[in-house]
């Protein structure tokens, strides 16, 4: 499966991105936006397309041609102002969403956020614009006619993945971090399962494997 994950500069990206080249399954191309990210992949032997989600649709629609499967992991990072978030995180995630759409590229993966949908928790939280971005985006991907999954982890680490998760639907009965390293994981986990098509996945460390609890997700 060919993907290309864009947004692979980040730290969810590079594990992805490193997970599907050790895969037989796979087949990754790095989505970047500057030309210095791309020695990290390049070392891998990796493809690069350096590229910008600040540019129009039919421009990131010729870069998303001839994929099998988007995996959007972008962020504007917690360096730039709140109007970035919006440029990046909402304007940037459904402009791929809709360039996906016209180069016929069905099958897409977003990496959204817990609590995405609980506009109770936003304030409380010091980056609302972050969830406002994120929550958006999520409605106009099931708005569109793409195979999406949407994955909400919680709060991310650095820590090594243990390979096990607890998935539910709603935050109800999830833990309250998860590594990204496991979000990677899962990731690849998803696009080899169809039955994740159109699934929401709230996602926090666990005891159960990751393909198992993929495979047990409802929305």
């Amino acid at each position: 499966m060919k993907v290309l994950i864009i947004g692979a500069h980040g730290k969810i990206g590079k594990l992805t991105t490193e997970k599907m080249k050790a895969s037989a399954q796979f087949s990754p191309t790095a989505f970047i936006r500057k030309e210095e990210q791309r020695a990290f992949f390049e070392a891998m032997d990796v493809p690069v397309c350096v590229a910008s989600l600040e540019s129009s649709v039919d421009e990131i629609a010729q870069t998303i041609k001839g994929f099998d499967a988007v995996v959007f992991t972008a962020g504007s990072g917690g360096k730039t102002g709140f109007d970035k978030t919006l440029e990046i995180d909402l304007d940037g995630a459904v402009k791929s969403m809709l360039a996906a759409e016209q180069a016929g590229v069905k099958r897409y993966v977003m990496v959204s956020a817990c609590f995405a949908d609980d506009r109770s928790k936003w304030e409380a939280s010091g980056i609302k614009p972050y969830y406002i971005a994120k929550h958006f985006a999520d409605r106009e991907l099931q708005r569109t006619n793409l195979d999406y999954t949407i994955l909400r982890p919680v709060r991310l680490t650095d820590e090594a993945g243990s390979e096990t998760v607890t998935i539910k639907p709603t935050p109800e009965g999830v833990q309250s971090e998860i590594s990204r390293e496991d979000v990677a994981t899962s990731i690849l986990e998803v696009l080899n399962h169809p039955e994740t098509i159109g699934k929401i996945m709230v996602m926090s460390a666990g005891v159960t494997p990751v393909k198992e609890a993929v495979l047990s997700v409802w929305s």
